[in-house]
């Protein structure tokens, strides 16, 4: 699968990298006993080290934060994902099991505080284009609203067009029981270096491929 950075994107953030991890063979199914009660203790260890604090004061959050307001985007009326579950947590309001594949992404997510997508590959093409949202652009999103992609980092596909970000997914590409083959997104920390990083798409990669089966591949984009 290739995904290109787009000049306007690297323009506006040099630094930027993303990291693109390939599953063929995976096995979707309810999350297992052991990754909800581990989500679950993170979730509870997360609100009492919140206590007190902003979850704007996190540096993860931070950085991201950071990124939308590069593009044009206003971080305290378009959330990234991150600091979205970050929020909730904050409120009690605790995420409940979805599936495996989910559950996980969700799970990483609060775990190195950043946004990540999880896509079924079968409903994609193998070209895949990362850019900035155009002005008036928008989709149909997971959270059953027409959202403003316009100045927002939005994956596009060339068949289906653009159906991830940072913000909230389309309902174009979503992971499923069904779903094999399956592409991971992981919205990498700008600051951390090029070892890092590679460091952390292994350990994502294969703590997935444990729970769900399958193989994978991993490969760093950075502009």
């Amino acid at each position: 699968m290739e995904i290109q950075l787009s000049q306007e994107l690297c323009s506006l953030i040099p630094h930027f990298k993303i990291g693109v991890i390939v599953y063929d063979h995976i096995q979707v199914q309810d999350s297992p006993q052991m990754l909800q009660g581990r989500l679950q203790l993170f979730q509870e260890s997360i609100y009492i080290d919140l206590e007190g604090k902003n979850v704007t004061e996190l540096e993860g959050i931070k950085e991201w934060r950071e990124m939308f307001k590069r593009t044009g985007k206003d971080p305290n009326r378009y959330r990234h994902s991150a600091e979205a579950l970050y929020r909730r947590v904050k409120k009690q309001n605790y995420l409940q099991p979805i599936n495996s594949a989910i559950d996980l992404n969700s799970f990483f997510s609060l775990q190195y505080q950043i946004p990540l997508g999880i896509y079924d590959r079968d409903k994609l093409s193998n070209e895949l284009i990362m850019r900035i949202g155009a002005k008036g652009e928008e989709y149909e999103g997971l959270n059953g609203r027409s959202n403003s992609i316009q100045n927002l980092i939005v994956t596009e596909d060339r068949q289906i067009g653009a159906f991830g970000s940072p913000f909230v997914d389309s309902n174009k590409a979503p992971v499923s029981m069904e779903t094999k083959n399956a592409v991971h997104i992981v919205y990498l920390r700008p600051s951390i270096n090029e070892e890092e990083s590679k460091e952390l798409l292994e350990s994502i990669m294969n703590m997935f491929i444990q729970i769900h089966g399958g193989e994978g591949t991993y490969k760093l984009l950075t502009c």
